[in-house]
Order: structure tokens, then C-alpha cells, then sequence
């Protein structure tokens, strides 16, 4: 089938003010449960923007670990492309979409580092070999080939056994609080609602966008 005539008709649910309330956190609890619950592979799997100080943008999908009224965190290598994007620029961007509930979200804002006890819990919670490849690997670096990184995993791999696994200085989360927190569902004919809660005053301000 080409590309220009590949057409789906979104047609399963709808979004509306009153059905998404004041409080867009417990929204995205809700439709992150919904997606859960519907069997989507990760559901927390996310795609986060970044740019360079220059603006040149890069993207690529994460995991969501945690979220609440301050933000949504996530865990890196800092000194991997979107670690250092981020030291340079700390304006982010994350999409979520879930394609078989026609739903996306989208949110806006800015990303700090998450504070150390934070990271070393969530670290320690890890895998023993996640732990161990967090370590081994220096993330978006160029390497030799296959070989050479499986080395390096082995070599860390014996440094460590039968010993703790400390969290590597170079790795730990970040927070990306929201200035923007849009929800997107499809709907027929192309005429998708889209709600897009802002701060304000008093709390968060929705507002309708045209599709």
C-alpha cells in the first residue's frame, strides 16, 4: 500500500474537559494505567527531544521510572548525548503514544538532575547486570566493535564480584518538570481532540486546541 493512501479512522474514545479534569497528573496516571492495562509492550517507553546549545535537536525513546506533580524522571549516563545536550540546554520534550488507544501526550519543559539519593535508590533497585552495564559501557562514545565492549563488560564484571556495585558518578536521573502537557486522542475525520494544560495562577489552566 502506498504511503498516500494509507488512511485509519480514529474512533475509539474521546476526550473531553469535563472527563479530564483540572489536574493533568492524574490524567496521565490514568491514561498510563488504560495503556498498562490494554497489554502495550512498555507503555512507559517515551521518545525525549533534546537540542544542543545551538538548537540542533536529537531524539530518541526512554523509559519513564517515576513521576509526580514535579515532574517526570527518567535514567542516563550523563555524559551520553542527551546527558550532555541536556547540561548545555535544559529545555525537553516527551511524547508518549499509544497507538492501540489512539492516544498521545505530549509535555514541555525543563530537565535538572535528579538528587543523588534519588539515583543511588533507584541504581541499587537495578538488575545486578544493569548495574554492571551502566558501568561498563560509556554511552554514545565510538568503540572499537562488538568485541571490545563485551571485554570491557567481562573485565567490570570480574572487578566486582562478590562485591557492592556502587552507582557510577557519570549516571543518575534526570527530572523534566513541565511547563506545557498536552493530550491528544483521535477521533473521525481527522477532527482529534487535543487539551493542553499550561500553569496558572491557581493551578493548572486547560485549554481546547484545534486538530
Amino acid at each position: 500500500m502506498s504511503l498516500n493512501t494509507r488512511r485509519i479512522d480514529y474512533a475509539r474514545g474521546e476526550l473531553t474537559e469535563a472527563a479530564a479534569g483540572d489536574d493533568p497528573f492524574a490524567l496521565f496516571a490514568r491514561w498510563l494505567k488504560e495503556a498498562e492495562n490494554a497489554g502495550i509492550t512498555e507503555p512507559n517507553a517515551m521518545t525525549l527531544a533534546t537540542a544542543t546549545a545551538a538548537g540542533r535537536p536529537s531524539a530518541r525513546l526512554v523509559l519513564l521510572r517515576g513521576f509526580d506533580e514535579h515532574g517526570f524522571v527518567f535514567y542516563t549516563n550523563y555524559n551520553s548525548r542527551k546527558g550532555l545536550e541536556l547540561a548545555d540546554n535544559g529545555h525537553a520534550a516527551l511524547v508518549f503514544y499509544w497507538a492501540s488507544l489512539e492516544r498521545q501526550v505530549r509535555i514541555e519543559g525543563s530537565a535538572g538532575r535528579v538528587a543523588s539519593e534519588e539515583s543511588d535508590e533507584y541504581f541499587n533497585s537495578r538488575p545486578v547486570n544493569s548495574r554492571l552495564g551502566a558501568i561498563a559501557s560509556e554511552q554514545s562514545a565510538v568503540i572499537e566493535d562488538r568485541a571490545a565492549l563485551e571485554r570491557q563488560a567481562e573485565e567490570v564484571k570480574r572487578r566486582y564480584e562478590g562485591e557492592p556495585i556502587p552507582r557510577p558518578p557519570h549516571w543518575g536521573g534526570f527530572r523534566v518538570t513541565p511547563d506545557a502537557i498536552e493530550f491528544w486522542q483521535g477521533r473521525p475525520s481527522r477532527l482529534h481532540d487535543r487539551l493542553l494544560f499550561t500553569p496558572g495562577d491557581s493551578g493548572w489552566q486547560q485549554r481546547r486546541l484545534s486538530p
